[in-house]
């Protein structure tokens, strides 16, 4: 691969990775709600999402999805769902305290395990790689060399663009004295999760 095709692409995906998605909110809600060791494992979980969900598509998983109705129905379903469960359990952990709450039953490995499956499981994640990572592709050279330099750049960046968030929201956190702002924003990121989980539902193949 080219440099230069490989700085488009890493500026394309910069670009993409930069507007906040179910992802994103989900990282930026725990880091406001449980502090920096939740939003480490968090952005490792993206980490782990990214390259599950674009290692699949690489390999053929999107061409079937897109392809079967069944298949992309399963993981559109899955996905919503997993996506309402995980706003329910926001809502219900949102700290009524203050910052001196302790934190309720989400572990640093719940977190990890959490951002990875909404990650992985969203359909459109399988379908949008399978359609953007080929764009950046060089016919005449090797292609499993050139997956892997994909896969790497983007699993990188993604979870860089996540541990920004979580650090930013981290921090925010620190300055917030009043129990109900917390609480607010907790609850917040809650119900938007929810609203993607129902988004997610409606979508239909192109």
């Amino acid at each position: 691969m080219s440099f230069d095709l490989w700085l488009t692409f890493v500026a394309a995906s910069t670009a993409l990775l930069l507007i906040p998605g179910p992802t994103v909110l989900l990282v930026l809600s725990y880091a406001l709600s449980k502090g920096r060791s939740v939003a480490l494992a968090s952005a490792a979980g993206v980490a782990l999402g990214d390259l599950t969900a674009m290692t699949l598509s690489l390999a053929g998983l999107g061409a079937l999805v897109l392809a079967s109705a069944t298949l992309f129905t399963v993981l559109k379903w899955a996905g919503a769902l997993y996506l309402v469960w995980l706003g329910v359990k926001l809502l219900r952990s949102a700290p009524s305290g203050g910052l001196a709450a302790p934190a309720a039953d989400v572990s640093a490995r719940g977190v990890f395990g959490h951002t990875a499956a909404v990650t992985a499981l969203n359909p459109k994640s399988i379908a949008f790689f399978i359609a953007f990572a080929p764009q950046f592709l060089d016919p005449t050279r090797p292609l499993l060399v050139q997956f892997a330099i994909l896969v790497a750049t983007f699993v990188t960046l993604a979870a860089l663009n996540a541990l920004a968030y979580a650090l930013a929201a981290d921090r925010l956190r620190r300055m917030i004295a009043r129990p109900r702002v917390l609480t607010g924003l907790t609850r917040g990121g809650g119900v938007a999760l929810i609203g993607m989980g129902v988004l997610t539902a409606t979508l239909r193949r192109n």
